[in-house]
């Protein structure tokens, strides 16, 4: 079968085939042989007409059936992946197909499962009707803050600063991203001391305070990570789901631990920045929900991160939409926050979101309780309907945040 074989624009997707919609770039082809290059590679073809096709063989085409522009839609048999093995669907739709000559640019923009193949896996265990119920906050956004600076403190002044997010009114507390077992702040100690941290500040103040510690590490050091924390009292894990892999990430939700998954996606911008070539946030953010995380940074529509308003939008969309019963993940906006910024936020997320602030937080000038009782200031006056300049008045810490960092409407 040669390449512009793939092509049939009157093929009528089945139920359960896996769709993909590509962006095609062709270099020296026509868009129709471009999209079959990528239709063929990524099922049952190659560059060459095969002697050992079978009949049989043919049924598990994949078919381009339709075009428009350069934007093609590929249909997929069921048959072509193994339930349960998301390297394996990865592997064929957004595999070598991107290092094709024939392409100067691909990008995968979206996919969607059946329902088969989606309910192989697990799924989200908490997801945002969950994680509500262990907070015990349900009709507000939630407040998190990341420590800051990111690498470095030792762990008696990461639990410190800890505490003090607590205090101020964070729901959350988690490590950044590359924070695993440094020397200088090893993982159980961390861990031990910032749950302790946890504890009193709950006592304090009476609010429930979770602290999302960052497991990543290999896979098998990954679990006794995860089991270590919950032996220690903690119900949240962090994990950066790019740099481990889907693997990996699957062999720790299949655990099934009683620990809400927080989803990192560090490293995402080398797939998904260049808007001509790579892979979509939005399929990230389906693939991670489908595996099993209960929540995932999507961007901001303020701040310092890259993504347009309607990238973010698409994003929450893939997290928050029917798919086959999973239970919806909660979107985390973090990247260049501040107080200033929250009517913004909540106009645009709604209250099922967490406000993920590090620098907006322990910035502030006058330390981390009162950059979190900022935040948390902000997020009152929005949810009352007040301007922020307004609620400022009353509130010193909230008026200082104002003028450090402005606002946004």
């Amino acid at each position: 079968m040669r390449y512009v074989d793939f092509v049939d624009l009157r093929y009528e997707p089945k139920g359960t085939d896996v769709l993909c919609t590509f962006n095609v770039e062709p270099e020296g082809v026509s868009v129709e042989e471009a999209a079959g290059g990528v239709a063929a590679e990524s099922s049952i073809g190659t560059w060459t007409e095969l002697t050992t096709v079978k009949p049989y063989v043919e049924k598990l085409a994949a078919r381009v059936f339709d075009i428009e522009r350069n934007s093609i839609k590929i249909a997929y048999p069921i048959e072509l992946f193994e339930p349960r093995n998301m390297p394996n669907i990865l592997s064929s739709v957004s595999g070598n197909v991107f290092g094709l000559r024939t392409l100067k640019n691909l990008r995968l923009n979206d996919i969607h499962f059946p329902s088969e193949l989606v309910r192989s896996f697990k799924g989200p265990k908490y997801g945002v009707a969950g994680i509500r119920r262990i907070l015990r906050v349900y009709e507000r956004p939630l407040v998190g803050t990341i420590i800051k600076p990111k690498l470095g403190l030792k762990t008696l002044d990461h639990s410190r600063v800890a505490y003090e997010a607590w205090v101020g009114g964070c729901d959350i507390v988690k490590d950044d991203e590359n924070l695993s077992s440094q020397r200088f702040n090893p993982f159980e100690n961390r861990v031990v001391k910032t749950l302790e941290s946890r504890d009193r500040a709950e006592e304090e103040t009476g609010a429930r305070k979770v602290y999302m510690v960052n497991i990543t590490a290999e896979t098998n050091e990954m679990l006794k990570r995860a089991e270590f924390v919950l032996d220690h009292g903690g119900e949240y894990v962090m994990v950066d789901i790019l740099t481990c892999g889907f693997s990996a990430l699957q062999t720790l939700r299949q655990q099934d631990f009683d620990l809400v998954v927080h989803a990192h996606r560090a490293g995402h911008a080398a797939f998904t920045k260049n808007a001509k070539h790579g892979i979509s946030m939005r399929v990230i953010a389906k693939i991670a929900r489908i595996i099993g995380v209960d929540q995932l940074h999507v961007g901001t529509i303020v701040g310092k991160m890259f993504e347009a308003r309607g990238e973010v939008a698409e994003n929450c969309d893939a997290l928050k939409k029917e798919m086959s019963g999973l239970r919806r993940v909660l979107p985390v906006a973090s990247g260049g926050l501040h107080p200033g910024l929250v009517p913004a936020l909540i106009k645009f997320f709604r209250k099922d979101f967490v406000i993920q602030a590090g620098g907006g937080i322990h910035g502030h000038r006058d330390g981390t309780i009162a950059g979190a009782k900022a935040m948390r200031q902000a997020v009152d006056a929005t949810l009352k309907g007040v301007p922020l300049s307004e609620y400022a008045e009353t509130y010193r810490e909230l008026e200082t945040a104002l003028k450090m960092w402005g606002q946004q409407a």
